[in-house]
C-alpha cells in the first residue's frame, strides 16, 4: 500500500516563521505515514525544511520591504516577468510530477498577494486535473487586517478551490473571526488545529539569563539596540543570548557586535531556540507566532515586544492576548527607552512564571491527523 502524497507549498517572503511552522506540520506528517514534498521558494534557512522531508525549491523570491512593494531575487535585485513565468511553470510541473492527493497552500488565500502570478494559476491546474487533489489552506490564528474588498475576494477562492481551512491556533487564545470579519461564511471549511508548537525541549547545553530574539532579523536592529542599551544599565552578572535572526543585515549585524558588552553573547540563528528559552530566566522578543508558540510551551518569563511597521497590527494583537492572560508583559517599542526597559526587566527576573494552562499545543500533530480524517472521508 503506498503511502499518501502531499504537496505542501510555503513562500516565506520576509521572516521565516511561515517555513519553521510548515516544517514543523511537514515533520509531523512524515512521522504519521505521509510522502510529504514541502515546496519552497524563499532564501535558505539553515535546518528548514528538515533533513529526511523531500523538498523542491523554486528559484528564491523575497519581499523587498517590509511593504511587499516588490519581489527581489537572491542577488537583491527586482526580478523580471521572465524570472517569474519560469518560476511559475517550474512550480506547474511539480504539481504535475507528483499527482498529490492532498495539497496544502500555507498562508494563501488569507495572504500571499505577490505569490498571485503562480498560486491562481495552480489552483486553475488543480481545478482542471483529471484526479483532482483535496485542497487545504493553512494559516494562522491572526491575520494583518485588509479590506473588506479583500475579504470578499478571499471567502470566493475558499468556496471555488478549497475543501478547508487549517487554523493553526486556538480559539480560547484567539479566535479567527477577530481578524477577519467575513469568517461566518467560511464557517463550515474552518478547523482549528491548535498552535504548531515545539515538543517540550531538551536542557540547552549553556544557560542565559535571558535572552532576546527577533525572529527572522529583517526588523531587529531597532529592538537589539534597545536590549543591548538596557543590558548596560543592569548588573554585568547577567549573561544574555541575543539571537538576531538569520536576515539581520551584516552591517547591522557588525555593528551590533561592536557595542554589544561583555556578558552578550551575538549569534544570528539557533535551532534549539525553544531549549534556549526552557533554560532562561527571561525572554525579550518580537511577538510572531513561532516565537509565542516557543514561549507557551515552555512558560518562560517573557516581555513581548510586537512589530508595528506601517500597517502591521497582526503581533500587536498577540502580544495583547499574551498580556491579558498573563502570560507576557506587552511593551511597545515607539514608546520604549533602555531605562523604562531595564526596569521593567527588573521586575520580570522577580515575578512568578506564567502558568500556561488550556492552550492547546498539539497543531502539527493535530494537523496530520485531520488529513488522515480528509483522505480517509474523500476515499
Amino acid at each position: 500500500m503506498s503511502w499518501p502524497k502531499v504537496f505542501f507549498y510555503v513562500q516565506h517572503l520576509f521572516g521565516l516563521g511561515h517555513l519553521v511552522r510548515a516544517s514543523r506540520i511537514a515533520a509531523a506528517m512524515t512521522g504519521s505515514g505521509i510522502h510529504v514534498t514541502v515546496v519552497w521558494g524563499g532564501p535558505p534557512v539553515e535546518g528548514f525544511p528538515p533533513e529526511g522531508i523531500d523538498n523542491i525549491a523554486l528559484p528564491s523570491v523575497s519581499a523587498a520591504n517590509a511593504n511587499f512593494t516588490a519581489l527581489v531575487g537572491a542577488s537583491g535585485k527586482v526580478v523580471t516577468q521572465e524570472f517569474l513565468a519560469a518560476r511559475r511553470d517550474l512550480l506547474l510541473a511539480s504539481l504535475r510530477g507528483l499527482s498529490p492527493d492532498v495539497v496544502i497552500i500555507e498562508a494563501f488565500p488569507f495572504g500571499r498577494r505577490p505569490m498571485h502570478f503562480e498560486l491562481l494559476p495552480l489552483l486553475e491546474a488543480i481545478s482542471s486535473s483529471e484526479k483532482k487533489p483535496i485542497v487545504l489552506a493553512s494559516v494562522r490564528d491572526i491575520l494583518e487586517p485588509f479590506p473588506i474588498e479583500r475579504e470578499q475576494k478571499t471567502v470566493s477562492l475558499v468556496k471555488n478551490h478549497f475543501d478547508g481551512i487549517l487554523v493553526h491556533g486556538d480559539p480560547a487564545f484567539a479566535d479567527f473571526r477577530d481578524t477577519f470579519r467575513l469568517a461566518d461564511q467560511l464557517s463550515g471549511k474552518l478547523i482549528y488545529t491548535g498552535f504548531v508548537a515545539p515538543s517540550r525541549p531538551l536542557s540547552s547545553a549553556k544557560r542565559f539569563n535571558v535572552v532576546v530574539s527577533a525572529g527572522g532579523g529583517a526588523s531587529a536592529g531597532t529592538l537589539v539596540r534597545l536590549c543591548l542599551a538596557a543590558a548596560k544599565e543592569l548588573s554585568s552578572e547577567l549573561t544574555w543570548c541575543v539571537v538576531t535572526g538569520p536576515f539581520l543585515p551584516d552591517i547591522d549585524l557588525q555593528e551590533i557586535r561592536s557595542v554589544a558588552a561583555v556578558n552578550v553573547h551575538i549569534e544570528r540563528f539557533r535551532q534549539d531556540f525553544a531549549s534556549l528559552l526552557a533554560e532562561a530566566d527571561l525572554s525579550i522578543s518580537r511577538a510572531g507566532y513561532n516565537t509565542v508558540s516557543d514561549l507557551l510551551v515552555t512558560g518562560c518569563r517573557a516581555i513581548v515586544i510586537p512589530y508595528e511597521g506601517v500597517g502591521a497590527k497582526e503581533q500587536y494583537f498577540r502580544a495583547r492576548r499574551m498580556q491579558e492572560r498573563r502570560y507576557a508583559t506587552m511593551l511597545r517599542e515607539d514608546e520604549l527607552t533602555p531605562s523604562q526597559l531595564a526596569s521593567v526587566i527588573k521586575e520580570q527576573l522577580s515575578a512568578s512564571k506564567p502558568k500556561i494552562t488550556s492552550v492547546n499545543l498539539k497543531g502539527a500533530d493535530n494537523t496530520s491527523a485531520l488529513i488522515h480524517k480528509f483522505l480517509c472521508v474523500n476515499v
